[in-house]
C-alpha cells in the first residue's frame, strides 16, 4: 500500500464511492445520536467504560492469567500467540488436526488483522465468511473498508451484481431474477450460507469481550450468523486480542449498554452470544482460545498511546470523521480504518513503512472522534503523539524539513545574510514562481496563494522613512 495521501487521492475523486460513504455514515451517526440521547447517564457510562478499561490494562497480566484458569477449568484450551505468524500456525494446526478442509467464520477483526483466511488457503483450508457484509467483501475479492459495515463502499446494485456472478463459485448460486432490494439480497445470502452452516465441522470466531472471572466469551452481532457458527460446529476456535478481557460480569454490563448504541444505534444488541468452555451435548465439543498479542504489549508500554487499547470496535469515530467520509477505508491500508485505525495500526505494526508512517497525519484533528467515543479515547492527543514519534524517526520528508530549519536558523543568526537575501528576493519578486517546487510543498500551494513580496525589504523602508 502507498502512503495515505496517495491512496486517498483516487477515492476522493470517485463520486460513487463518495456518495455511498456520505449516505451511510450520515445515516448511522444520526441514528446513534438519537439512541445516545435517550440515556441521561451516558456521560457516566462513558466514564465508567474508560475507567474499567484503564484499570484492566494496568493489571492485564493478572486478568489474563485468571482468564486462562477459568477457560481451562470450563473445558477449553488456551493458546498464547506472540504475533500473527504464531497465531496463524496455531489455528491452521488445530483445523488440520480435525481432518477438515473448510471452516465457517464469525466476523472478526483479529483474524483479518493477522491474515488468517489467506494463511488457511495456503494450508489447503477454505474459510467462509458468514457475516453479510464480510460475505460481500469475500465474494467480490475486495477489502473491508469499515469496522462495523465492511462493505459500506458498495451500493445495492453493486452487491446484486457480485452475488449474481460470484456466488456460484463459492457454493449455492444466487436465485434467478434476483433484484437489488434488501429483502432479495438477504434471502440470497441466507440460502447460500445455510448449507455451509449445516455442513461445517469447525467454526472460527473472535470475541467482543472475555470475562476473566468465569472464562466466558461474548460475541455481539445483528444477523444471527454468529450464533450459527458458535453453536453448530463440533470445534470452535476463537482468536481474540489480549486487550478484550474484562474482569467481571458487572464490568461487562457497562459495555453491553454503550456498544450497541454507539455501533448500530440500537438499545440492545439483537444477538448477544456467550459461551463458557464446553458442555456435553450442547454446542461444540472442543473449544480453543488463541490469545493474540501482535504488538499490543508494545502499545501498552506507551503511556499516551495505550488508550487506543480501550477501543471496543464500535466504529462511531469513523462515522463522524470528515477525512474517512471522503477518503474511505481502503486508503488506510489496514483492517482498522478511520481515526482509530490511524492510532492503532501504527502502534501494532510500527511506523517503518510509508503507509504506517502516514496514518497519524490522516486527520484534521477536529476532535469529533473523541466526542463520540464511548470509552473516551483522546484520539487527537494520540495522533499528535504519534506524529512526534514519526518525525523523530526521520524519513525523507522529515529530513528535508530538518535541513530547511537548520538553514533558516543559520540565516536568522547572520543579519547580513538575511538582509542580502531579502534584497535579492525583492529584486526578483516578479520572476518568483506562484507555487512552491517539490511534491511535498507543492500540495500546500495547490490551494493556497503564496504571499506577495514587497517591492523593498522592511529594513530598507525603515532606514529611509524612520531612521
Amino acid at each position: 500500500m502507498p502512503a495515505f495521501p496517495e491512496a486517498a487521492r483516487s477515492a476522493v475523486g470517485n463520486p460513487t464511492l463518495r456518495a455511498n460513504l456520505r449516505h451511510a455514515t450520515h445515516t448511522i451517526r444520526d441514528k446513534r445520536a438519537r439512541a445516545v440521547a435517550e440515556l441521561d447517564d451516558w456521560a457516566a457510562l462513558r466514564e465508567a467504560g474508560k475507567r474499567i478499561k484503564d484499570q484492566t490494562l494496568r493489571h492485564l497480566d493478572a486478568h489474563l492469567l485468571r482468564l486462562e484458569e477459568s477457560v481451562t477449568a470450563a473445558g477449553g484450551t488456551v493458546h498464547w500467540a506472540a504475533d500473527a505468524a504464531e497465531a496463524n500456525r496455531i489455528v491452521a494446526d488445530l483445523v488440520k488436526a480435525t481432518g477438515e478442509t473448510e471452516v465457517v467464520k464469525v466476523k472478526s477483526m483479529a483474524t483479518q488483522e493477522i491474515g488468517l483466511n489467506e494463511h488457511l488457503e495456503a494450508e489447503g483450508v477454505r474459510a467462509y465468511e458468514t457475516d453479510l457484509a464480510e460475505l460481500i467483501v469475500q465474494l467480490g475479492e475486495d477489502r473491508p473498508s469499515h469496522i462495523l459495515v465492511p462493505a459500506i463502499h458498495r451500493n445495492r446494485s453493486e452487491i446484486r451484481d457480485i452475488f449474481r456472478t460470484e456466488m456460484g463459485r463459492w457454493g449455492r448460486p444466487a436465485p434467478e431474477g434476483m433484484s437489488d432490494t434488501p429483502a432479495d439480497l438477504a434471502e440470497a445470502a441466507r440460502l447460500h450460507l445455510r448449507e455451509k452452516f449445516l455442513r461445517a465441522k469447525v467454526g472460527i470466531s473472535g470475541a467482543n469481550f472475555m470475562v476473566a472471572e468465569t472464562g466466558t466469551l461474548v460475541v455481539v452481532e445483528s444477523e444471527g450468523n454468529g450464533r450459527m457458527c458458535l453453536t453448530l460446529p463440533e470445534t470452535l476456535i476463537s482468536v481474540v486480542g489480549i486487550e478484550k478481557v474484562v474482569p467481571t460480569w458487572q464490568d461487562l454490563e457497562v459495555f453491553l449498554q454503550t456498544l450497541p448504541r454507539s455501533s448500530t444505534a440500537e438499545r440492545m444488541n439483537p444477538y448477544t452470544s456467550m459461551w463458557t468452555g464446553t458442555t456435553d451435548g450442547d454446542g461444540p465439543s472442543a473449544f480453543h482460545l488463541v490469545l493474540l498479542d501482535n504488538g499490543r504489549t508494545d502499545a501498552l508500554a506507551d503511556e499516551v498511546g495505550r488508550q487506543a487499547l480501550r477501543c471496543i470496535r464500535c466504529s462511531a469515530c469513523l462515522n463522524v470523521c470528515p477525512v474517512y467520509e471522503r477518503a474511505g477505508g481502503h486508503a488506510y491500508g489496514s483492517v482498522y480504518p478511520g481515526p482509530i485505525g490511524a492510532i492503532l495500526t501504527p502502534q501494532l505494526r510500527g511506523t517503518a513503512s510509508e503507509v504506517d508512517a502516514s496514518l497519524p497525519y490522516a486527520s484534521s484533528l477536529c476532535g469529533a472522534c473523541y466526542d463520540v467515543c464511548p470509552v473516551a479515547i483522546d484520539i487527537p492527543e494520540v495522533l499528535v503523539h504519534l506524529r512526534e514519534r514519526v518525525a523523530g524517526e526521520g524519513g525523507r520528508g522529515h529530513r528535508l524539513e530538518r535541513a530547511a530549519i537548520k538553514a533558516s536558523t543559520w540565516v536568522l543568526d547572520h543579519p547580513g545574510a538575511l538582509a542580502a537575501g531579502e534584497r535579492l528576493a525583492s529584486a526578483a519578486r516578479k520572476a518568483l514562481p506562484k507555487r512552491l517546487p517539490g511534491p511535498g510543498t507543492r500540495q500546500w500551494t495547490d490551494h493556497r496563494d503564496l504571499p506577495e513580496l514587497p517591492a523593498e525589504p522592511f529594513r530598507d523602508w525603515w532606514r529611509k522613512n524612520r531612521a
